[in-house]
């Protein structure tokens, strides 16, 4: 017979509210978030346009901007102005609607930046 107290598998509960599936911790208290945030960039930030599994639409991605979470949405919040369209900022990459390389890497060289064109 199993033991009702065996410290095996994961308990779900509603205390903590949203849990990190990579460290099991509340997210607030997330470690992988704090590590992530910690990565070293080589200060060059890299500007590139995707349209991989977005149905065909074009999407301005800035990476490599080395700032803390809300200055990075601040940020994100000022190009996505400057361009006139919506867009995000997760994991530490701002994504913009539309095609606008040319503007958003100038706006990043005139906030004193070192910029570069990633992709082709």
């Amino acid at each position: 017979m199993k033991s009702q107290s065996s410290p095996g598998g994961l308990v779900y509960s509603t205390d903590a509210g949203r849990m990190c599936p990579a460290c099991r911790q509340p997210q607030a208290r997330c470690v992988c978030r704090q590590a992530r945030a910690a990565l070293p960039s080589d200060g060059i930030v890299r500007v590139s346009r995707e349209t991989k599994g977005r149905g065909g639409k074009s999407v301005t991605v800035v990476k490599g901007v080395s700032l803390a979470e809300p200055a990075l949405g601040q940020l994100g919040k000022q190009l996505k102005a400057a361009c006139g369209s919506g867009g995000t900022v997760k994991d530490g990459v701002i994504e913009v609607q539309g095609d606008h390389l040319a503007k958003l890497i100038e706006l990043l060289e005139k906030q004193g930046f070192s910029v570069k064109q990633a992709g082709g």
